[in-house]
This record gives structure tokens, sequence and C-alpha cells, in this order.
């Protein structure tokens, strides 16, 4: 038996890395450095207690359960990108984490004009790319979905694109192909 199936903390660690391409603690972490946060505030920008947030971060929890604060980190991953880059100024960067923690995951028709209106670079079409890879990804993890992809490939290939695209894949990819589809 490996040590991740013998210790919990490891095993959520492992769960965490399929769900979220690496394990909470190290994501949240990077957040916090990169856009010069602390734990409380991380967690009320993505929505979450400070004890959830911490038991997120050390592995005594695997999961987010709430497919708005799975949205929130990645806006916040996306955010943090754009700081890196020196797309968004430390200022822009505090307004914009205000907004994420507004609206984000957020009704899809209730907050597109919102969103076009306020300012902030996710277009109406990203917000509901991103609901939609919220939503599949809160039901079942990357490999899972890759499975399901597979096995429908041979007599729904439409579909098994969908959840590969929109349950395991970028999500410039899933901007893409949503629009490629759109008539």
């Amino acid at each position: 038996m490996d040590a991740a199936a013998q210790d919990p903390t490891a095993k959520a660690r492992q769960l965490q890395s399929q769900w979220y391409g690496e394990p909470l603690g190290t994501l949240f972490r990077r957040l916090i450095d990169d856009l010069g946060l602390n734990q409380a505030r991380l967690a009320t920008v993505l929505g979450l207690s400070a004890p959830m947030l911490s038991q997120l971060m050390s592995g005594q929890r695997a999961k987010i359960g709430n497919p708005a604060v799975v949205q929130r980190v990645q806006a916040l991953q996306e955010l943090a990108a754009e700081v890196a880059r020196g797309d968004v100024s430390a200022a822009d960067a505090t307004s914009r984490m205000e907004e994420i923690r507004r609206t984000a995951g957020g009704s899809v028709l209730g907050n597109t004009s919102q969103t076009a209106s306020s300012g902030t670079s996710q277009t109406p079409v990203k917000r509901v790319v991103r609901e939609i890879q919220a939503l599949l990804r809160s039901v079942s993890d990357a490999a899972d979905i890759i499975d399901a992809s597979n096995a429908l490939a041979p007599t729904h290939p439409e579909l098994a694109e969908f959840l590969r695209v929109y349950g395991a894949g970028r999500t410039s990819d899933a901007v893409k192909h949503y629009e490629a589809h759109q008539s």
C-alpha cells in the first residue's frame, strides 16, 4: 500500500493535484505571495471561512465544494498572472479582487452586463465558459471527465469534445470552442 493510500492528508493533496493542477496549499500560497494577501484576505475574496481555507491548504479537506469558489480561484490565478506580467498595477489588482469577491460565481445572465460595464477584463463569453467549467469540475475531477469523454468519443464525438475541453481543458481553449459553436 503506498503512502498516499495510508495518509489521508497525502491522499487529499493527491486529489487536489488531479482536480486543481496542484495541491491547494501550494496554489493558495502562490496567490497570497503574488497578490500581496494574507490568509484572511484570501479567504474573504474567495468567499470561504478562514478555517475552511486552512483545512484546504493543509490537506484536511480535499475538494472545494462550491463552484463559485472554484471560479474565484481561477479568476485570482488569472489576475496574479496579469500582475506578474505587469499588465495590472497593485492598485488595480486590489479593486479587481473586490470585483472577483462580489461577482465571480454569480448568475451568468445576471452578471454579464455588470461585467461589461465594470471595466474588468472578463468578457461575458469568458464568464459563461468559467461557469460551465466550474460546474463540471465541481461534480467530477479531470481524470474522470477525460475517462467519460473517451467512453463517449466513438458514439458521441461532439459531446466527448465538450467534456474534454470544458471539464479538463484550459479556459482559453474552452472560450475558442464556445465562440466556434455560436451561431
